[in-house]
């Protein structure tokens, strides 16, 4: 099934549009979202260079209008055929971060996209900030990718011990529900560049989060069914900052306490954690608790107590 072409997103309803094309799960979708954020930002540019002003404008309001739909009509034909090159440099750049090869994920690019291109036309966001599938080296975290579950470990032990110390709570536990969250590190949420969001914990960010986000699929059981659907996620810079996080929330939020009191019994504080509904998965305690005696866990200690070399 191909995709009809959508109307060029340089509005609201444009944008509405694009991510109800997104929701048909066409990979085609990608190319038709990045070439729209193309037409978008040229506007964005024309715009910028008429608002270097020198002098007094001698059209008036109406010269200003009909200079819009000029600026608008010129970025749609800028950016048709091979356009100005910045779409290719998009789909290339969010293809390879994410592989993206099936149509759920290339919506998911597309939709991340019409999000970007949403904050651009409400002044949320200055352009120079809406590109993070184009930024320099060094503008997103280092990337994270350990190559085994012992690899994983290794790079978490020192915040789990920290961590689970100021909760009280075994620190295998910890690295256990960050592998249960991540499957071990393999399949964390990513930034649209491919970038790792440090999301460890499968923490969304609600109306009280103010710190950065990105969007991912994810799972979610109602009446015992799973559902796919796509959420935001906190983001952090680094793996300190999301056990930091982690351990804010738990000490926090009342509904985590009675958790917290069985925290040295790792199948207590497994279900605790699952009556205090921190995730929809009926089986997430078993699955949790499944992680912690995994080979790869066994030399972490199952009290808070400091590891000993």
């Amino acid at each position: 099934m191909s995709v009809a072409p959508v109307p060029v997103a340089t509005d609201f309803a444009g944008l509405a549009r694009l991510r109800e094309a997104a929701q048909g799960n066409d990979p085609k979708v990608l190319r038709e979202a990045a070439r729209q954020f193309e037409a978008l930002f040229t506007q964005m540019l024309m715009k910028s260079m008429r608002a270097v002003s020198f002098g007094d404008d001698l059209t008036g309001e109406q010269g200003g209008f009909y200079k819009d739909m000029l600026d608008q009509q010129m970025a749609v034909h800028l950016s048709s055929g091979k356009g100005l090159g910045l779409a290719e440099v998009m789909i290339r750049q969010l293809q390879g971060a994410n592989g993206v090869t099936d149509g759920a994920t290339a919506a998911g690019a597309a939709a991340d996209i019409a999000d970007m291109a949403t904050s651009a036309l409400g002044g949320r966001k200055p352009p120079q900030q809406l590109f993070s599938a184009l930024s320099a080296p060094g503008s997103r975290p280092a990337d994270w990718r350990p190559e085994t579950p012992e690899q994983f470990v290794k790079d978490l032990l020192p915040h789990a011990q920290k961590a689970a110390g100021e909760l009280g709570v075994s620190p295998r536990m910890l690295i256990a529900q960050a592998a249960l969250e991540t499957g071990w590190g393999r399949h964390p949420i990513r930034h649209p560049d491919g970038t790792p969001s440090y999301n460890l914990f499968g923490i969304k960010a609600g109306a009280g989060w103010d710190g950065a986000r990105v969007r991912s699929m994810t799972t979610e059981y109602e009446g015992g069914a799973a559902l796919r659907q796509r959420e935001e996620f906190r983001a952090y810079p680094s793996i300190e900052a999301s056990f930091e996080d982690y351990v804010r929330l738990l000490k926090t939020q009342p509904r985590y306490a009675e958790a917290l009191r069985k925290g040295q019994d790792e199948e207590r504080w497994a279900r605790g954690l699952q009556a205090a509904g921190y995730a929809t998965d009926p089986l997430y305690a078993d699955k949790l608790s499944a992680l912690a005696q995994s080979p790869a866990l066994n030399a972490v200690p199952a009290a808070s107590a400091t590891l000993s070399a």
